[in-house]
């Protein structure tokens, strides 16, 4: 046992329990909080590029490559993460981040910056899918898995809010520049915090690799129930997203300042700190159970298109600032209850693959928003933008009920080569023949028993008594 973790003894199964996190936890909860609270190069690069003259056609395309960028940086983490090891992975991003940002400032083509852009979102939320899979790995109860998770996202949030205000703030005196020398470097601190905390995992060795991949990969695309949770957290996602896409839109269509949506991320970044030492709690003891929480999965999808539905029917920024409020009770339970599920899902020497899916679907989530808000805005107004807000937190509560149906397996890995189960398409005489099959003949073959192997009499009148 550790210094850092303790075991106790739980009342039902008598199982050991962690009562305080490894120190590694702590580690990359502060990595989160840090990539989130400097994170300034994504929210602040149109700024930057329109002060250097860009179109903005140009802008728009730069971001597109951005969000490609980050798309492909979370399924090549996370796959980098279970074959190289996951504090390499992540000290070589956090590296690579730290190298290429200052050098995006410092670009002026189109095809450098687009070129910069795609490198810098691949690498710019490297630690998501690296740290939901080594939370995973170091925290086996699940109620302290769930509440990790909890207070993770509660820095994901606090860290946004900082990225926005301290972000403006830092702009306006030192110029858009500065702030990615910032995230460079909070990016090096990163890399030094994990190459410090983290413990090194074996990678895969050169013999194995091909072979394990394959299967691995072709384990991965057979699973339904990655695909269907990564869905339906699209559509949760979709409405998480609408916040930061959707809601200046239609600020702005309302006439209100740039100020007021800055009130409605201070109203956001407030619930969520004044709520997660609530909700936590309740929600790890839910996650305790033996099964995946998919009901709390479609009930947090419904509350969230419910609350950033609502926005569409506000026109004052009080009105904004109580819808934004509204969806962060679905926010919370999201991604608790999103973690818990694909955490009991993924197998064990996959969990970097899976996390890395499932990191991915918040980029998509990213580029379907503002689309959807703005066809919704132009063809209906703000009623229709509220509809399909709703209709995207309907769907994925309607995603989650195969979802629950395909939860009853477990989850595991066959490497190719072992013995499968006989399957026929004969029907009826194919199941007579499997039955037949099972069956072995016995063996009559007579083998005279030795001394050595004779068991003595006070061993069967033990087994009789």
């Amino acid at each position: 046992m550790s210094a850092t973790t303790m075991n106790a003894v739980t009342a039902e199964g008598l199982r050991p329990r962690q009562t305080r996190w490894p120190a590694a936890v702590w580690a990359v909860l502060a990595i989160t909080l840090m990539a989130r609270s400097f994170g300034f190069v994504y929210p602040f690069l149109s700024y930057h590029l329109n002060s250097l003259g860009f179109s903005t056609q140009v802008i728009g395309r730069t971001l597109a490559v951005f969000g490609i960028g980050w798309l492909i940086g979370q399924l090549l983490i996370g796959w980098t993460a279970d074959r190289l090891g996951k504090r390499r992975t992540l000290v070589t991003a956090m590296t690579v981040a730290a190298c290429c940002l200052p050098i995006l400032a410092q670009l002026h083509a189109v095809a450098a910056v687009c070129t910069g852009s795609l490198i810098a979102g691949i690498v710019y939320d490297a630690p998501r899918p690296v740290v939901s899979a080594l939370i995973a790995d170091l925290i086996t109860d699940d109620a302290q898995r769930a509440a990790v998770n909890g207070w993770r996202h509660g820095a994901v949030n606090l860290g946004a809010a900082t990225t926005g205000a301290a972000g403006a703030f830092l702009a306006e005196r030192l110029g858009f520049q500065a702030l990615f020398w910032l995230n460079s470097g909070a990016c090096a601190a990163c890399a030094l915090i994990a190459h410090h905390y983290l413990d090194a995992t074996p990678a895969l060795s050169v013999a194995s690799r091909p072979t394990r991949t394959r299967v691995l990969l072709h384990a991965t695309m057979r699973d339904g129930r990655l695909w269907l949770v990564s869905a339906a957290s699209i559509s949760a996602l979709t409405c998480v997203t609408s916040m930061f896409t959707a809601l200046p839109m239609l600020m702005e269509d309302d006439g209100l300042p740039a100020g007021a949506y800055g009130w409605t991320q201070v109203a956001n970044a407030a619930t969520v700190v004044l709520l997660t030492p609530f909700l936590t709690p309740w929600l790890s003891c839910r996650c305790a159970a033996e099964r995946p929480m998919i009901g709390m999965l479609a009930a947090s999808t419904l509350l969230l298109g419910a609350g950033m539905g609502s926005a569409g029917l506000a026109d004052t920024t009080t009105g904004y600032c109580l819808a934004v409020a509204a969806a962060v009770p679905g926010e919370i339970a999201f991604f608790i209850a999103a973690s818990d599920v694909l955490n009991k899902i993924s197998p064990d020497n996959n969990r970097g693959l899976y996390a890395g899916i499932w990191g991915s679907t918040l980029a998509i989530a990213v580029i379907i928003a503002p689309v959807l808000a703005a066809t919704s805005l132009t063809a209906g107004g703000h009623r229709l933008v509220a509809l399909t807000t709703l209709g995207a937190g309907a769907l994925g509560a309607v995603l989650c009920i195969p979802l629950t149906r395909l939860s009853c397996r477990p989850a595991t890995i066959t490497p190719r080569g072992a013995q499968q189960p006989y399957r026929s398409n004969r029907g009826r005489a194919g199941a007579r023949h499997h039955r037949r099959a099972r069956t072995a003949q016995p063996d009559l073959t007579y083998t005279p028993r030795t001394p050595a192997s004779r068991p003595d009499v006070p061993s069967i009148l033990g087994r009789l008594s």
